[in-house]
């Protein structure tokens, strides 16, 4: 169960020193690249069914998924993706990342009670690995990790998130206040 949360702090500039002539890190924006991602790539009709998916489905208990623009545009940018590093991990193994909402489609309780933890909405963003952890947005695009060991957050914005995940840079666990 997830109780109130504080985030930690973000990553500072020096982490932003080993980017490429692009957004991302040089080895992040190489698999990004070879998973068919391209600056100005946007899907916004794909981001509309997600979106309307999740809208429509409710679990037996009625629990029902947040969906906003914070969610929609990291669709339109990265769904569909399947992103595999290219280099080895700075800090731990990176991981395989797929951009795919409704593979959190059954989870709306749980990332509802992670919103309220973190006094946001959450939506499912996809997965780490083959569905070891799902990958989850805020309103206000922070991303999110949760698996079976608890709940970790990535970073301020889907680009740091990605950098942290492909990157092989270690996640801070979300810690109850």
């Amino acid at each position: 169960m997830h109780d109130r949360t504080d985030l930690p702090e973000q990553t500072g500039p020096a982490d932003r020193d080993r980017h490429s002539s692009t957004r991302f890190p040089v080895a992040v924006d190489a698999a990004l690249r070879a998973a068919g991602w391209q600056p100005g790539r946007w899907d916004i009709r794909q981001a509309e069914e997600w979106a309307d998916a999740l809208r429509s489905h409710a679990s037996p208990a009625g629990h029902q998924h947040a969906v906003f623009p914070a969610a929609v545009e990291a669709w339109a940018e990265f769904g569909g993706l399947r992103i595999t590093a290219s280099a080895p991990g700075r800090q731990i193994a990176p991981a395989s990342v797929r951009i795919d909402p409704l593979s959190g489609l059954h989870l709306a309780r749980t990332l509802g009670d992670l919103g309220r933890a973190l006094e946001t909405e959450v939506s499912p963003l996809g997965e780490e690995g083959d569905g070891q952890a799902v990958l989850a947005i805020d309103t206000q695009g922070r991303v999110y990790s949760i698996d079976h060991t608890g709940d970790w957050y990535l970073g301020p914005d889907i680009d740091q998130a990605l950098a942290t995940l492909v990157g092989g840079i270690q996640p801070e666990r979300l810690v109850s206040g």
